[in-house]
């Protein structure tokens, strides 16, 4: 292979183009989730039934056939339990943990409909969390997928990347330029190799992210595009919470950046959660904004606040052609994000 996704044609689509399936993993690892093994698959299992959104006629999804990673029998039986009547496909793929998002290929589309995988490097996180086969799921994914690959050595997770589909790309400069992550790798370089990857024609950077965010402020946590030029981001509601100046500079780098088609961004503000904390009191990086865009649901993560359903009326006004779908997002939160998190999207 010569060529690039650029000079071929691709670009990564915004997550509201059709989806021929959505990737997701079934928590398997009792070592890792302890007390919160069944509270997160319950949660998971929430969320891929609203994404096949199952005509109760029919028994098809009306949404997106979810593609279920699992590790092994034990782990494809119990999800398998879960998810009856939902007509998953179950895939026999190793993997460490289920943050798909940033472990499995990105998906990217030519004009006339052809989709290929672009893989990267994969470090856990700036080799914070560096888990047995995850720097291996892109790969596997991709082959299970049957699509054409491209390859690039340099780490990048799909959760630090919010495309647009018309060219822009949203990005954080504390994740894309931590030294942790590429540290030859200037702006110039990182802005050149999405260019080159993902087909991007400008890039907006937002400074840093959410307090104790171990994927050190990845920008699905903090600000989504939910048209071309308009994006949401959340607002706090009380004067404790821990992200409030984060999310207030958030609100305003936004407001002044143009899009890679010259309009000045529209920014649509939520509630912030406020102060989620864990079983020790440590505050968590909890978003309303890390919700994955289904072919006819949006699936918002709640956490048991009194802005809940204010969030989800917002998010359905945002998508009117979706039903809007709260599920809580509390016991997945606890491993260290949410469902835009353990999802990934491969375009019709």
């Amino acid at each position: 292979m010569t060529g690039t996704p650029r000079s071929e044609g691709y670009h990564q689509p915004a997550e509201w183009a059709p989806h021929r399936a959505c990737w997701t993993a079934w928590p398997c690892h009792a070592d890792l989730w302890l007390d919160k093994l069944e509270p997160a698959r319950a949660a998971v299992a929430s969320m891929i039934r609203a994404i096949a959104d199952v005509d109760p006629v029919t028994g098809e999804a009306r949404g997106e056939i979810p593609r279920v990673l699992v590790l092994d029998a034990p782990g494809e039986a119990s999800a398998r339990e879960a998810l009856e009547g939902v007509p998953a496909r179950f895939v026999r793929i190793p993997f460490g943990d289920i943050w798909l998002r940033d472990t499995a290929p990105i998906f990217v589309s030519q004009a006339e409909g052809t989709v290929a995988a672009v893989r990267f490097a994969f470090n856990g996180w700036g080799e914070k969390y560096v888990l047995e086969h995850d720097d291996q799921v892109s790969a596997r994914v991709a082959e299970a997928s049957l699509r054409r690959q491209f390859s690039f050595p340099w780490v990048l997770e799909g959760g630090s990347v919010e495309p647009d589909g018309e060219g822009t790309i949203l990005t954080t400069a504390q994740c894309l330029l931590n030294p942790n992550r590429n540290p030859t790798m200037d702006r110039e370089a990182i802005e050149r190799g999405l260019a080159q990857s993902l087909g991007a024609e400008k890039v907006l950077w937002v400074t840093e992210g959410l307090l104790n965010d171990h994927t050190d402020g990845h920008i699905d946590t903090l600000a989504r595009f939910v048209r071309p030029g308009v994006v949401t981001c959340m607002a706090p509601r009380r004067d404790d919470d821990p992200n409030a100046g984060v999310l207030a500079r958030v609100a305003d780098e936004l407001r002044a950046m143009t899009d890679a088609r010259g309009r000045r961004l529209e920014v649509i503000p939520i509630p912030s959660p406020g102060r989620v904390v864990d079983d020790d009191g440590r505050v968590m990086p909890a978003s309303h904004v890390n919700f994955y865009i289904a072919n006819t649901t949006v699936v918002v993560p709640l956490y048991g606040t009194e802005w809940d359903d204010e969030v989800v009326a917002a998010v359905a006004e945002m998508f009117p052609d979706r039903r809007a779908v709260g599920v809580d997002a509390r016991a997945v939160l606890a491993g260290g994000g949410a469902f835009h998190c353990i999802t990934q999207q491969e375009p019709r």
